[in-house]
């Protein structure tokens, strides 16, 4: 079966807040190894874009540091599965954990104080 993980970057390592990374790494899996490696070059970001460009990609699950409120109830919404509080790793090295179940949901980086969680930065 094959999956499409989308991970938002900087410098080609998994950037903290979605919405404001360079590229997304998109890696495709099928039967649990790694076939696909690309960068794609986001649309010019504005609330909701993002994970409606992803959906339109067939992306399968987002591993992310953190992103708002809105851009998690789109990726529900379109039944895509969220990781957050990740590290900046690679995102190569992230799919391998997730396929080896060693990829753990953690807090929201994007929840900081100046946002009050309604997603306004992110």
């Amino acid at each position: 079966m094959k999956k499409i993980f989308a991970v938002p970057t900087e410098n080609k390592k998994l950037c903290a807040h979605f919405g404001h990374c360079e590229s997304f790494a998109l890696i495709e899996v099928e039967n649990d190894s790694i076939v696909k490696e690309s960068y794609l070059d986001p649309p010019v970001h504005q609330p909701g874009t993002y994970p409606v460009f992803l959906a339109e990609q067939g992306v399968s699950t987002i591993i992310a540091g953190g992103m708002g409120v809105m851009a998690q109830d789109l990726f529900k919404k379109n039944n895509i599965e969220v990781y957050m509080g990740i590290g900046a790793e690679d995102p190569a090295a992230l799919v391998r954990k997730y396929l080896q179940s060693e990829l753990e949901n953690g807090d929201n980086l994007c929840d900081s104080d100046h946002d009050h969680g309604t997603g306004q930065h992110h």
